[in-house]
C-alpha cells in the first residue's frame, strides 16, 4: 500500500536543514584558511626590490577577509560574525593535533633514514605555536573590524558593484593594518628585529586590500550567487 502525501505522513518525515550551497562552500573554505594562515606565517618572503618582508600567512588571511565580507554581503552581518568566532574551532583542533603529533615518537624508519626531515619538521612546528597563539588575537580583532566597517559603509542598502568594491577596499585596508601590528608584535617580537617585517606587512596588506580584495570580493559574491542557483 503506497503512502499518500497527507499532512500526517509529511510530518513523520525527518526534519531537514537546508543551507545555500554558496554559504556551505565558503564556510568550508573559511575553516581551511584559518589553519593554513598560521602554517604559512612561519615563512617571511621578501618584498622585492626592497629589503622589506611580509609573512606568507597574508595570502590565506586576505582570503579570510574576502570570504567574511562575501558572507556579510549575501547572508548578513550576524552570520558573518558567528563564522569568525567559530573559526577558532578548526584552529584550536589543529593546534591540539599538532602538539599530539610532536609528542608521539617517530618511526624507526624516519629516525634512521630521514633524520633531517624529522628535525626540520619538529623545528618548524615546535616553534610555530607562538604564531598560532598570536594569530587568534589579530584574527578576531581585524576580521570583526572588517565586517563592522564593511557593513557601516553599506549605507541605505547600496549594493552596486562599485559600492561593493569601495567598501571592501576601505574595510580590508584598515582592518589589515591593525592586524599587521598586532600579529607581528605578538608572534615575532624578541626573536629578531621586526620593524622591516611590520612595515612590509602593513604596506603589502594595505596595497593588496586596495588593489586585489575589492575584485576578489566581487568575484566571491558572484560565485556564491551562482552556487546558490545550482
Amino acid at each position: 500500500m503506497e503512502h499518500s502525501d497527507t499532512p500526517e505522513h509529511q510530518s513523520a518525515q525527518p526534519n531537514t536543514v537546508t543551507m545555500p550551497l554558496g554559504l556551505f562552500v565558503f564556510v568550508l573554505l573559511y575553516g581551511g584558511m584559518t589553519v593554513l594562515a598560521g602554517v604559512l606565517a612561519y615563512k617571511q618572503v621578501q618584498l622585492w626590490p626592497s629589503n622589506l618582508a611580509v609573512e606568507s600567512g597574508i595570502f590565506a588571511f586576505l582570503l579570510l577577509v574576502v570570504i567574511s565580507s562575501t558572507i556579510a554581503q549575501l547572508y548578513g552581518k550576524a552570520l558573518a560574525q558567528r563564522i569568525v568566532w567559530w573559526g577558532f574551532l578548526p584552529l584550536f583542533i589543529a593546534s591540539v593535533l599538532m602538539q599530539l603529533v610532536l609528542g608521539l615518537p617517530a618511526s624507526p624508519e624516519m629516525v634512521q633514514g630521514r633524520a633531517e626531515d624529522l628535525a626540520a619538521f619538529e623545528r618548524v612546528h615546535s616553534t610555530v605555536w607562538r604564531v598560532w597563539a598570536a594569530g587568534p588575537a589579530a584574527y578576531i580583532v581585524s576580521l570583526l573590524l572588517n565586517i563592522w566597517i564593511f557593513e557601516r559603509l553599506r549605507g541605505s542598502g547600496d549594493s552596486t558593484t562599485w559600492s561593493l568594491m569601495v567598501r571592501g577596499a576601505i574595510a580590508s585596508a584598515l582592518s589589515q593594518a591593525v592586524d599587521s601590528v598586532i600579529f607581528i608584535f605578538l608572534a615575532f617580537y624578541g626573536l629578531f628585529p621586526i620593524m622591516n617585517l611590520m612595515i612590509g606587512q602593513v604596506i603589502a596588506k594595505v596595497s593588496l586590500s586596495i588593489i586585489l580584495v575589492p575584485i576578489l570580493i566581487t568575484l566571491g559574491v558572484r560565485a556564491a550567487q551562482w552556487l546558490d542557483r545550482r
